[in-house]
């Protein structure tokens, strides 16, 4: 299985729950998926609201033909900084989730160490309006091997059954 063929398939499983979009994306990711959730908490009536409560995860996915380790960081970094524009913290956001999946032929060791460090953390007034977590999961599409770092630990389940 190629990098593209896994591609599909993983863009496949998140067109459920996610808003996917692949084109119009700005480079160097292949394509996005966004969810969101909003839920409300209130007394006996509507407008006795007690708490707002927002939590979004957004998804970029890399894809590589070549060893991707020149530019792993800055692929992060990238996906990162595009996740926090879009984050609006008040006291109703719980969580946003800032995700970037790697997909390519082949990683080098070095790589995958990389992957496993890597490690983004924001807090919005000491957490009163929330956070954003980042999850990275490098699939190497020749073999099968897949490493996250260790938030996304969960992600492995998603390429088990590539």
């Amino acid at each position: 299985m190629d990098s593209k063929d896994a591609f599909q398939k993983i863009l496949k499983s998140y067109e459920r729950y996610y808003n996917v979009s692949v084109k119009n994306v700005d480079a160097p990711f292949a394509a996005e998926a966004v969810f969101k959730s909003h839920n409300e908490q209130y007394m006996l009536v509507k407008a006795a609201k007690i708490a707002d409560i927002d939590s979004n995860e957004f998804v970029f996915f890399y894809i590589s033909n070549e060893n991707p380790e020149q530019n792993l960081t800055e692929v992060a970094q990238a996906a990162w900084a595009r996740g926090l524009e879009r984050i609006t913290p008040y006291y109703g956001h719980r969580n946003t989730d800032i995700t970037l999946i790697l997909l390519s032929e082949r990683f080098s060791e070095e790589s995958f160490k990389l992957v496993k460090k890597l490690k983004f953390y924001k807090s919005y007034k000491f957490g009163l309006f929330g956070w954003s977590a980042f999850r990275a999961l490098a699939y190497e599409t020749s073999t099968g091997r897949a490493v996250t770092n260790r938030r996304g630990s969960d992600l492995k389940k998603l390429v088990s059954s590539l």
